[in-house]
């Protein structure tokens, strides 16, 4: 993965004036008055600003649009605002640089929530382009929950200002412009640049290679992962209900056969505690940041409600959706699609049912075909070629 480029990387060692008065006054009214002031400074065409609160390295999407770009040898200057969450504190040298660069960028690059910008009104021939993380569809977010438990306020201004969003599929695009509150003209169906990898043999068998010197239990057995979403709501409250696994009890049903690998949601801080006894099983790899590194040494997925479903079904392998609480979260956070005929594998609501399901391979293999057709336009590997040439090439020449 490319290192982080960002500019000015100076962190405060006290995160207390984080919350005093007078930094939040400079993040919510000076810095958007900054903003308003650069905005009089010309436009820089040639300008791509990179923005995330979810990374600190230019991986994920931003990774392989960044390598497009150069690839293409096309004449762009590029800025890098990385941080790990929207809690992680920006210096007031930074703020004055973002509020700057978001002013004179005529590409804005996200590539998951970022409060700092939706405030802002995004200036007349720039574009503020949502690289969402996730693929396709599946539990509701955004606008899509206003008046459910944990959803916005319907005045809320956040997403809204996007002027472009890529989706992997045209049968998704209304669900996100729901989701972030804009028109549906302002989606397309380019792909979701980081599962090019899912067509590309040789970065496969590149990764294969590293995690296998890296972890050799993986080339010894069958790999089972297990990536849940989180519960809570939303990054700061994040957790997983781990009484949900009995890991002597998967321990004794499976380790002859499989390892365990726990690949948990990057919201979710609380990494597993592994008994002596069992370690030679389970592996928590929490840390690995790219999931979709991962999946190409995986021969089965347990998930429930995260969208790894869907670049995990490029690959034609069985997964199970494991989900206890499925009633209730049904409830509280719904779904696009109803969710029992929706998922392209078996529906186990209890261990001793995820158990039995695993030893038996009874894996519903047959409902992956109609699930990739439905949620994916391209299957080609060019999804980074057509966001770099669609969304910002041919905006450019305009």
């Amino acid at each position: 993965m490319l290192k982080n480029k960002m500019e000015n990387q100076a962190e405060s060692k006290g995160n207390s004036s984080q919350y005093s008065l007078v930094y939040r006054f400079f993040r919510k009214v000076i810095f958007r008055l900054l903003y308003l002031f650069f905005c009089l400074f010309p436009l820089n065409k040639k300008k791509i600003l990179f923005a995330s609160d979810s990374r600190t390295d230019l991986s994920g999407n931003f990774e392989f649009v960044y390598q497009t770009l150069k690839r293409k040898n096309v004449n762009y200057q590029y800025h890098f605002f990385l941080k790990e969450s929207t809690r992680a504190y920006k210096t007031y040298w930074e703020m004055v640089r973002l509020a700057f660069h978001l002013a004179t960028a005529k590409f804005i690059l996200l590539d998951d929530f970022y409060p700092m910008v939706y405030p802002l009104k995004i200036r007349k021939g720039a574009d503020l382009i949502q690289l969402w993380h996730a693929v396709g569809a599946f539990k509701t977010f955004g606008y899509s929950r206003v008046g459910l438990p944990g959803g916005p306020d319907p005045h809320s201004l956040s997403h809204r200002n996007y002027t472009k969003v890529i989706v992997s599929s045209e049968n998704v695009a209304k669900h996100y412009a729901e989701g972030f509150g804009i028109s549906e003209n302002r989606v397309f169906a380019t792909g979701i640049p980081r599962t090019d990898v899912f067509f590309d043999q040789a970065y496969q068998v590149k990764v294969k290679e590293e995690l296998y010197r890296k972890y050799p239990i993986l080339s010894k057995k069958k790999v089972i992962m297990f990536a849940p979403t989180f519960r809570g709501a939303g990054q700061q409250s994040a957790y997983y209900p781990k009484d949900y696994l009995h890991l002597e009890k998967l321990y004794h049903a499976l380790h002859d056969e499989y390892v365990f690998l726990f690949k948990m949601h990057p919201f979710v801080k609380d990494y597993w505690q592994i008994p002596e006894e069992y370690k030679d099983f389970f592996y928590d790899i929490s840390h690995y940041r790219e999931i979709n590194d991962l999946l190409f040494i995986s021969d089965l997925l347990i998930t429930d409600y995260s969208s790894v479903c869907f670049e995990f079904a490029l690959l034609n392998k069985p997964m199970i959706f494991y989900s206890p609480d499925v009633e209730e979260y049904i409830a509280t956070r719904d779904f696009y699609y109803k969710y029992d005929s929706f998922i392209p594998g078996p529906l186990a609501r209890t261990l001793d049912e995820l158990i039995e399901t695993i030893q038996n391979k009874d894996f519903k293999m047959e409902k992956i075909e109609t699930f990739v057709d439905y949620f994916f336009d391209h299957t080609d590997g060019k999804s980074s070629d057509r966001v770099v040439d669609q969304l910002i090439v041919d905006t450019d020449s305009k």
